[in-house]
């Protein structure tokens, strides 16, 4: 009896651990402790290119971080012009990271990814929207209230869906 509790206790220990640990490459550890999809990265593993997520909301342009001012968050390095900017992010991420993972926003409305250009973006009621290019941000801001209720209902399922 003892020998078959052990090993229901080991099985149900492993059982616990594959749901609550991360993914290699994608932490869980947030905020809000909840689990968030995937950041948008280059192969380099920078979210943002590289930028600084608080810039966009402090300086009001996007601003490239220093190596010197990372942290890893959701899956993601993330660089800060600052270590004041990085302590902002580090005290409330979700308040300044991209939505959609920083994908790009329109593409995300029309129901499939693309990577979203830093140098592409707005501030829509405190949040932070990438597109790829001039074009896909026109065709987002023509109706951005609607594109951002499509892109709500297709995140986060866009990421495994329409890929081809």
């Amino acid at each position: 009896m003892t020998r078959y509790l052990t090993a229901a206790f080991a099985t149900a220990l492993a059982l616990v651990l594959i749901v609550v640990l991360p993914t290699p490459g994608h932490s869980l550890s947030t905020q809000d402790g909840m689990a968030h999809p995937p950041v948008s990265v280059a192969a380099d593993g920078l979210a943002l290119s590289g930028h600084d997520a608080v810039a966009y909301f402090t300086e009001g342009a996007p601003r490239p971080g220093l190596a010197e001012h990372s942290i890893h968050w959701n899956g993601a390095t993330w660089r800060f012009a600052s270590a004041e900017h990085m302590a902002l992010f580090q005290a409330n991420p979700l308040a300044y990271a991209p939505q959609f993972g920083g994908y790009c926003a329109w593409a995300t409305s029309q129901g499939y990814i693309a990577p979203g250009n830093p140098e592409h973006w707005r501030i829509v009621e405190g949040q932070l929207f990438l597109n790829f290019n001039g074009r896909a941000q026109m065709l987002w801001e023509q109706d951005v209230a609607g594109n951002i209720a499509k892109g709500r209902s297709h995140w986060p399922r866009v990421l495994t869906q329409n890929q081809g």
